[in-house]
């Protein structure tokens, strides 16, 4: 059915096609037997697909990558899709409009999008009582789906004052999300890349860190980083996981490389982070590389061109534990989340 709607709807703006898309996604699954007609169609249940990864039980580990559900509205919508887990945000503690549209297009030719979002969001706020509500009211399947809540800082704020937006956010989504991202390697937030640096990361994760328990629970802190590290850098990284205690890292973000792309160059030189089947190969090696180096100490999820289940099994093989999807699922509709969990159920 995907296929069929697809190429009417890449005729369109891709920003207004998303929120056409997901606000019928919505009324379908209000609709009367709607979420149960999702459920039968695309969610693939087996005992198969459990996994337990940071203390947490996935029912499969196929999630739903942030940027898609920035507002935490669409949980329950995503869980009758087949996803395992879903992760909103990136959310920032004030609202802001993000960049300037146009600010998300589509290479067709390259299985890619470029966008410049810039953290368009309501607010941490907004985003906390939506995840409180969606807890009360959920269904029993639905409750199954874990949540994950991606912070960054607000544009305005420097560098130097950053850890306080990271702790705002934090602080406020602690009781509604099972586990935190901390995205410092979005490229398009000015000057949000610098603190991937050492210094900066460490003082911001050990902060996080000191702060995560509350009434003796305490909260999985993942790291999303970019894919354009040097392996030196890499290294870093893995110092810093096991010197910070944090739970694990997603591998990887967008890209600003544009390396290898055959789309005109109106598109491929528009600025913002590149994600799709270009980012197949260098996402899987950073996880292979993060995996070996750090002998498998903490889990990976692998996020980054996986558009058929075999680019995930390969992000499996190479040390993820889970693996998250966007432009494939864009790409490539709900029925890729099936394949991929259907692959996994008759062995890797």
């Amino acid at each position: 059915m995907y296929f069929l709607l697809k190429p009417l709807l890449f005729k369109f703006d891709p920003e207004k096609v998303h929120y056409f898309v997901t606000a019928n996604l919505k009324r379908f699954n209000r609709f009367p037997g709607g979420a149960a007609l999702s459920r039968a169609i695309w969610d693939v249940k087996n005992p198969k697909l459990e996994r337990e990864v940071f203390g947490l039980k996935f029912k499969n580990p196929v999630g739903l990558a942030a940027g898609f559900d920035k507002n935490g509205e669409l949980m329950g919508e995503m869980a009758n899709l087949g996803f395992g887990f879903v992760e909103v945000g990136t959310v920032t503690p004030l609202p802001q409009p993000g960049n300037p549209k146009p600010r998300m297009f589509r290479l067709p030719d390259d299985g890619a999008l470029i966008n410049r979002m810039g953290f368009n969001n309501l607010g941490v706020d907004v985003v906390a009582e939506r995840l409180a509500a969606f807890r009360k009211k959920a269904t029993k399947r639905e409750q199954g789906v874990i949540i994950g809540g991606n912070i960054g800082k607000n544009k305005v704020t420097p560098n130097e004052d950053a850890v306080s937006d990271y702790i705002k956010c934090f602080d406020r989504l602690f009781d509604v999300v099972d586990y935190f991202v901390v995205n410092v390697s979005s490229p398009n937030t000015p000057g949000l890349r610098a603190l991937q640096e050492k210094e900066p990361l460490m003082e911001l994760l050990n902060t996080l860190q000191k702060r995560n328990s509350k009434n003796g629970i305490s909260r999985p802190v993942l790291l999303k980083i970019a894919p354009d590290l040097t392996n030196e850098q890499l290294d870093d990284i893995v110092e810093i996981v096991q010197q910070t205690g944090i739970a694990g890292i997603i591998a990887t973000n967008t890209t600003i490389s544009r390396e290898g792309l055959t789309s005109k160059d109106e598109l491929k030189n528009e600025t913002g982070g590149l994600s799709g089947v270009p980012l197949t190969k260098r996402s899987t090696e950073v996880i292979s590389y993060l995996h070996k180096k750090s002998n498998g100490t903490f889990p990976i999820i692998g996020v980054g061109g996986i558009h058929s289940a075999d680019d995930a099994i390969e992000k499996l093989n190479a040390g993820a534990a889970l693996v998250q999807l966007y432009t494939g699922f864009i790409y490539e509709g709900p029925g890729l989340i099936g394949r991929i969990n259907k692959r996994i159920i008759s062995g890797l």
